[in-house]
């Protein structure tokens, strides 16, 4: 059999789930003879029989209950399809897809992504990190429904996508208690000649922060450039230096790394955007994600 007749399929899965021709009729519409026809085109393309004859009643064979089985499957989905489509809720999880852009600091996405698990429709979270061009190449092709990021998509670029600015945080400097207890006083003119660790130049909170420095004409020492957040604050809470993050997540920060807050970095921000194909955004998890962020984040 080389396709499937979905017609006859239900044909088939309707007089299995009523236990018999008659019982299928009226929900079918169909004649007892069409019903019969069906049914036996169906086991002549399986070659297979479905039923067997038990006095006046129709008994699903081994193989009528595995061809049940996945008709029930196909024909439930079809009507969540349609209820999700129609905007019902379902006992089923949604999938949703996201991209991370791996300079997006974990624990801002965790506060952004978090209200889409308390969702009354059931979410399921597929998170996918990477860098921001591979990403965006992913969400051209569906392979994610949305892409968080530091950054709009920039002008002139080829996939046709749509930006959405979540709002920014003031940030702060931070470090392990030694190293912030000696670069507390006098802050933040103790930054200078101070060990930091800096993100990469290609993130938009580096971009802030060198602008920052040359404003205050502070000079730092710095110890390394890393571009994962979480690599950059283990590297941190070890004492290697002081490091830059959004203040909105102060206190989860000082919690999980064990380092405390010396003061702001005036004028500094981190910027979170979400990217999708869609100018007005419909899927219901990424909805959420953008209203949840947009009152979290100034």
């Amino acid at each position: 059999m080389d396709r499937l007749n979905f017609n006859h399929l239900r044909c088939f899965w309707a007089v299995a789930r009523d236990g018999s021709i008659a019982s299928a009729r009226s929900r079918l519409g169909l004649s007892q003879p069409t019903i019969s026809k069906q049914i036996g085109e169906l086991e002549e393309a399986f070659d297979e029989a479905l039923f067997r004859r038990t006095g006046r009643r129709l008994v699903l064979t081994d193989v009528g209950r595995t061809v049940y089985a996945y008709a029930d499957d196909i024909f439930s989905l079809g009507q969540e399809l349609t209820d999700v489509v129609r905007g019902h809720a379902t006992g089923r999880p949604v999938r949703l897809h996201v991209g991370i852009s791996d300079v997006v600091p974990k624990l801002l996405t965790r506060l952004v992504l978090e209200p889409a698990l308390r969702m009354e429709q059931p979410v399921r979270l597929v998170c996918r990190e990477g860098k921001t061009d591979q990403l965006l190449a992913d969400l051209a092709l569906a392979g994610v429904d949305v892409v968080l990021t530091d950054a709009p998509l920039p002008s002139g670029s080829r996939i046709k996508a749509y930006s959405h600015k979540l709002g920014e945080s003031p940030v702060a400097v931070f470090g392990a208690p030694a190293l912030a207890k000696r670069c507390a006083r006098g802050f933040p003119d103790s930054l200078d000649g101070a060990p930091v660790l800096l993100p990469t130049e290609s993130t938009a909170l580096r971009r802030s922060i060198d602008a920052w420095l040359k404003k205050t004409d502070l000079r730092p020492e710095i110890v390394a450039e890393i571009e994962d957040s979480a690599l950059l604050k283990a590297f941190a809470q070890a004492g290697h230096g002081l490091f830059f993050a959004p203040t909105v997540v102060e206190k989860q920060i000082s919690a999980q790394f064990g380092v405390r807050s010396i003061g702001r970095a005036e004028g500094v921000i981190e910027p979170l955007y979400a990217v999708t194909m869609e100018r007005r955004i419909a899927q219901p998890g990424v909805s959420a994600i953008v209203e949840s962020a947009r009152g979290a984040l100034a």
